[in-house]
């Protein structure tokens, strides 16, 4: 759906807008001078009577728990940025850094993207996606991608109530995955009423344009029953080509990091080698470039630059890929909770999304193709030049823009759904709860306009039909007619020269399906058995089975390769058929058994020197696929005074393998690097797939804080922590620029070697030695390491007889250290980008929240998000200025109006996010080589859209 720039004038004429900042969920409502909240603490919601702290199962007061623990209103964080999804919403946040979604330069092919390059993925401090574990209401969301991770859009964003971050270890609370710690979504499963919302937003730029409605109800079913549904629609049209942007000015990186030839930073920056009409690169006219089908003039070269393919301005090739993902969504759930008893209770919930995300690469490039002297769609006058230099020529060029976009297009269907029961009850002293989910997550993915390799080798090879001299046919038809007969062939010669029969011939569409299964059954028991002179101690104790299973299917895998039969050119044997390959898979499975048990301590209480709780938790893990595991966690929470405690925790925890990392079928995506040894940079097959030797990562994590009540208006949190990763799975890419020296400088006899192929000896360093392949492997063999501190200060006061309410969320985290043998360490703090899809890591990440209210009826609110400045990355040696990005900073505002109304509340509001237009600092990959900015140019985080106009009314009854 879009919306016009006047229907949204119109509606911003009537509108006021709300910004609300991020509160906690002890929160007091409409007071005169709230209290602030300086710490973590969530407060039983009213109507809900077993409420726990994330991260425990046995603290109910989060003023007690020694996890540092962020509870955030949902209500008030979307208000700060109406129109997102809460995805967006809580990446706000500095503890999130590396979260991907719709405008994380994503892909399809790669296993960062899960074969969804838009999906909603939260990475605390980016450890990685996959260690960071997703909750509902304190159980597992079933993993929605091939790669194990979850699509957060599953949540159903209307009823949820708060967001609980715990920012530390708790595998030995909640399993495998809690390393980072853990994203709890908390609903409030006692909505009643009825809540409609709707909005509509536009960029400055007329485009990225989004509509959201929605609609929520709830309702009591008698005396002992309860009975809420919502509905959320999303549409967003996303921003299609980074050409819209003027700041993204074709950015990229050249040179080779060395002192010769350091890294440097451009714009303007061309492909030397593949200008839009196609240039010869052999024979009597090697570099003349096709101005139009039928004339040709010398290449015009930019200005040289440290890599050999690349130049600034010139005739070479462009590149325009899309920016900000489309999206549209529908997102279900429904629940129905019913008490038989004052002790037991019972529940059934259902869950949904169902969403298309859609993503435009590159233009396909013809790369150094032959082509006969003789080709019939060249002027006789170029034919007779060319056959001087022998009866075939080479050919590359950029395949741009025709009559419609031939830029290859995947769209994603993701179809990811849950369905909870349980039962609940008090027996005495003792509580217990009894839960089931089964989850299904289905991924369709199409690619339109997927070069299929075989057909593109025989759609070159043009010759005159011998039977009819006025009709140009493929060589193919002559010689295969079987297989070839429908064969269109293709002019390669001058911009735009393809016609459209022979593009709808050479490229097709293929299609991908994944299916992931989980069923997971929970149970836990707690109780308080005896008090001691402190107060009472809690103990819990827990199980839980759960199978989680996945396949996939594919009609372009990386194993179905072309058959040159009847093609006598440009054609391969070990070429996939289809340029971008999904991988298929076979049924696999993974089954875990868990046993837990946790206990909290009352020490001392009131004593002179204050109170003291000891908090300890133990798991045993078995999977039936990498062993059996024991995670344990301890902590203590002092009181020191009324104003002041410490608290801290010390932990042992775990990250199982994922089912695609240990059983991923092989599967190849084509790429362009820079090979060290003999500077070429072809395009070349990345082999990928599982390893199914994988074991479990280990995480050590230490937390430690003191949260201090100034005043009852200010308080003041600050937690340090350092997490330490052993074995860590991480890919092991054969072309990443250190393992391409570690192997060099081995002389050929590093393990790292093999991850390469290559036709001749590593000491052969000609062009004619350039490699063919790399690998990209997983292994148990690095270490991850970070640590720094958290900040959160909140006042909450008047000023000018006005409400005020201030919050400052800091993070700072000056290392986040990557080693593996026999390659430097790789230090990913600081700097924009990192190999195998790493994201940017600001060591400095602030928000704050301002939120005034002049009048009863209106509120104001202030979100100001900034970061430090970063480098492009920290190894390699860079020209003076290149390896900056400057600091970045987004301001919003936002003004919300409240209408008495027969009705309910109604609030009209509108929305600037980037009141100041601010545009983002530019950088790339080093390690992109000739595809230097294709799926960067800037860091991911970053706001990309520009000023954002949002205008929208809610309504309660």
């Amino acid at each position: 759906m879009t919306i016009s720039r006047h229907n949204l004038v119109l509606l911003a004429g009537v509108s006021l807008l709300s910004l609300g900042n991020v509160a906690h969920a002890q929160e007091t409502a409409a007071a005169a001078q709230p209290e602030a909240q300086a710490d973590t603490g969530d407060a039983p919601v009213e109507g809900d009577r077993d409420i726990v702290v994330t991260g425990s199962r046995v603290i109910s007061n989060g003023n007690s728990s020694p996890s540092p623990v962020t509870v955030i209103q949902t209500e008030n964080l979307l208000a700060s940025q109406p129109g997102a999804n809460l995805a967006d919403a809580l990446n706000a946040l500095p503890v999130f850094s590396g979260s991907r979604g719709a405008g994380s330069n994503p892909s399809t092919g790669g296993s960062a993207s899960g074969g969804n390059g838009s999906a909603n993925q939260l990475n605390l401090r980016n450890l990685g996606i996959t260690r960071t574990l997703v909750l509902m209401d304190g159980l597992r969301i079933p993993p929605t991608l091939f790669n194990g991770a979850v699509d957060v859009d599953l949540i159903p964003q209307m009823l949820v109530q708060r967001v609980d971050l715990v920012t530390g270890g708790v595998s030995a609370v909640y399993g495998s995955d809690a390393v980072s710690g853990v994203v709890n979504y908390v609903l409030d499963r006692n909505f009643n009423g009825l809540k409609l919302e709707a909005s509509m937003g536009i960029s400055e730029y007329g485009d990225a344009r989004q509509f959201d409605a929605g609609v929520a109800w709830g309702t009591n079913l008698g005396e002992n029953g309860h009975f809420e549904a919502s509905y959320q629609y999303h549409d967003g049209t996303g921003i299609t080509r980074r050409s819209n942007r003027p700041w993204m000015d074709l950015v990229g990186v050249a040179g080779a990091g060395t002192t010769a030839l350091p890294f440097t930073l451009y714009t303007n920056l061309r492909q030397r080698d593949y200008p839009a009409g196609g240039v010869i690169t052999t024979g009597p006219l090697t570099n003349q470039v096709f101005r139009t089908p039928t004339t040709t003039s010398a290449f015009v070269n930019g200005t040289a630059t440290g890599t050999a393919a690349l130049q600034v301005g010139g005739d070479g090739g462009d590149w325009d890929s899309s920016l900000l993902q489309p999206l549209e969504s529908h997102q279900a759930f429904a629940r129905f909770d019913y008490d038989f008893s004052d002790a037991v209770r019972a529940y059934v919930q259902f869950s949904g999304t169902f969403k298309r995300n859609e993503n435009w690469a590159e233009y396909f490039r013809l790369n150094n193709v032959q082509l006969t002297s003789n080709n019939p769609f060249l002027p006789a006058a170029l034919q007779t030049q060319l056959a001087a230099g022998g009866t075939t020529f080479r050919f590359r060029k950029t395949m741009s823009d025709t009559i419609d976009d031939r830029r290859q297009h995947s769209v994603s269907d993701s179809d990811q759904w849950m369905i909870n029961t349980g039962l609940a009850g008090d027996l005495g002293p003792l509580k217990w709860q009894f839960d089931y989910i089964h989850g299904r997550a289905e991924l369709k993915t199409r690619v339109e306009n997927n070069l299929n390799q075989q057909r593109l080798a025989a759609a070159l090879d043009a010759v005159v039909n011998p039977a009819n001299p006025a009709q140009i046919i493929c060589q193919a038809a002559i010689a295969n007619p079987a297989t070839y007969g429908s064969c269109v062939p293709l002019n390669p010669f001058g911009p735009q020269s393809e016609s459209k029969a022979a593009l709808d011939y050479v490229f097709g569409t293929t299609n991908y399906r994944a299916v992931t299964l989980m069923d997971d059954i929970s149970g836990s028991v707690a109780v308080s058995p005896f008090d001691t002179w402190a107060g009472p101690i809690n103990v819990a104790v827990s199980g839980e089975w759960r199978r989680v299973s996945f396949s996939a299917t594919s009609d372009a895998t990386s194993d179905m390769f072309v058959n040159c039969a009847g093609i006598r050119f440009n054609c391969a044997a070990t070429q996939t058929n289809y340029f971008l390959t999904l991988p298929a898979n076979p049924n696999v499975s993974q089954t875990v058994w868990e046993v837990a048990g946790e206990a909290d301590v009352p020490l001392l209480k009131d004593s002179f020197i204050g109170s003291l709780n000891v908090n300890g938790a133990v798991r045993f893990t078995r999977y039936n696929t990498s062993g059996d595991y024991v995670t344990w966690k301890a902590g203590a929470d002092w009181k020191l005074t009324d104003t002041l405690r410490f608290r801290g925790t010390w932990s042992r925890d775990i990250r199982a393998p994922t089912l695609y990392e240990l059983f991923a079928e092989r599967f190849v995506v084509n790429v362009v690097g820079t090979d060290l040894l003999t500077g070429q940079s072809p395009t070349i097959p990345s082999i990928n797939g599982g390893n199914p030797n994988l074991t479990a990562e280990i995480g050590k994590t230490i937390t430690g804080g003191v949260v201090w009540r100034a005043t009852p208006q200010l308080s003041i949190a600050l937690d340090g922590y350092q997490i330490v990763v052993s074995d860590a799975i991480l890919a092991v890419n054969g072309g990443e620029p250190s393992f391409q020296q570690a192997c060099y400088s081995s002389g050929g006899t590093s393990p790292y070697c093999d991850l390469q192929r290559r036709p001749g000896s590593f000491s052969d360093t000609s062009a004619a030695n350039a490699w063919t392949a790399v690998y990209n492997g997983l292994f148990n063999i690095s270490e991850i390491k970070t640590w720094g501190a958290d900040l959160e200060i909140n006042y909450n006061g008047r000023v000018g007889g006005m409400p005020l309410n201030v919050r400052l969320l800091g993070a700072y985290q000056p290392h986040l250290w990557f080693r593996q043998p026999n390659v430097a360490s790789r230090d990913q703090a600081g700097a924009a980008f990192g190999p195998v899809g790493f994201a940017a890591t600001p060591t400095v990440r602030l928000t704050g929240f301002v939120r005034l209210k002049p009048d009863d009826n209106v509120t104001i609110d202030l979100m100001q998000r900034w970061r430090n400045a970063l480098k492009l990355q920290n190894e390699g040696i860079f020209a003076a200025g290149s390896n900056h990005m400057a600091a970045f900073g987004t301001t919003s505002i936002n003004i919300a109006y409240e209408i008495p109304s027969k009705f309910g509340e109604m609030q009209f509001y509108v929305n600037v996010q980037n009141i100041f237009d601010a545009d983002p600092p530019i950088g790339a990959f080093t390690g992109n080589g000739t595809r230097a900015g294709l799926r960067d140019g800037y860091a991911v985080g970053d706001d990309v859209r520009g000023r954002y106009w949002t205008a929208g009314v809610k309504l309660k009854m």
